[in-house]
């Protein structure tokens, strides 16, 4: 006797249900710099640990999918992660170089601000030292001895000689207030017709800050040939004396801040004379009788 199917029975030998369908969520990115240290801890999570998912009805190719797309988000979560990193590590060096640069700005800026003052301080002392130049006299000059006479140059030639010897006394002053000078004398010489018929020189020296100092050279040509200017020599003399001029130059340097700062005058001083071979005395000379430029 056959009995009917009951429901239970029905169910039972029914064709078999299909697999359940698995859903997976994808947690939310980390799109705060706070929450990078969960980027590995909840994004690592599988769909499996979901206890809501029905494990004992998932099928083998269900597994690997659900592996593989696991694997794929951790990877992602950890480039991600890195990138934000990255960007973090750039943002700090930004900030540290933004504050560096002002340091080095301010130190380069102080530099030259120091040495804008500097070179002003060094531009007014050398403009007050400008108008403290040396004064140059020109006292008085004593013959010792003055001849001439002819004869022969090297060559042969018949010329006139002249012999001179004579000394120059030079006054020099230093105004400065604040500073010495160290001074120079150019070569000193006496000059007939525009030949040169003695010479002298002075070594260099140092003269201290509003002093006063009388130089002496001495001047000496022997045998000097005059050739056509010892025609009016005797002439001259015989009417009252041979006219000379006496010309020196002279040169004053004084360092204002080291050999930084310095200020450096030359002078040039013209005196005319009249020398007479018979009667030679000390030549003193005014204040009009010479020349400074």
């Amino acid at each position: 006797m056959l009995h009917a199917a009951s429901e239970t029975d029905s169910t039972s030998i029914g064709p078999p249900s299909s697999s359940p369908k698995a859903y997976y969520v994808q947690s939310p990115s980390c799109d705060s710099n706070d929450e990078m240290d969960k980027c590995s801890s909840s994004n690592s999570r599988s769909p499996l640990d979901s206890p809501s998912f029905p494990r004992h009805s998932m099928a083998s190719s269900s597994s690997t999918a659900a592996s593989r797309i696991s694997g794929n988000r951790r990877r992602w979560n950890k480039h991600y992660c890195n990138v934000v990193a990255e960007e973090e590590g750039a943002l700090d060096e930004d900030y540290y170089g933004d504050i560096a640069y002002p340091r080095q700005c301010k130190c380069l800026m102080l530099v030259l601000a120091f040495g804008m003052v500097f070179a002003g301080i060094c531009l007014v002392i050398w403009g007050a030292s400008r108008p403290y130049k040396a004064q140059v006299r020109v006292k008085s000059l004593r013959v010792n001895n003055l001849y001439y006479g002819e004869g022969s140059d090297r060559t042969g030639v018949p010329t006139k000689f002249l012999s001179v010897n004579c000394s120059a006394n030079i006054v020099v002053y230093n105004p400065a207030r604040f500073f010495g000078i160290h001074v120079s004398f150019r070569t000193v010489n006496l000059i007939y017709s525009q030949i040169t018929v003695a010479t002298g020189e002075l070594k260099k020296y140092y003269q201290p800050k509003k002093s006063r100092r009388i130089m002496q050279v001495s001047l000496v040509g022997q045998g000097v040939p005059l050739y056509g200017s010892g025609m009016a020599l005797a002439a001259s003399d015989e009417s009252g004396g041979i006219p000379f001029k006496l010309e020196l130059g002279i040169q004053s340097r004084g360092y204002l801040v080291g050999k930084l700062v310095k200020t450096k005058h030359t002078r040039h001083v013209s005196c005319s004379l009249v020398i007479n071979s018979e009667h030679t005395k000390d030549i003193i000379f005014e204040t009009n009788s010479c020349k400074y430029t």
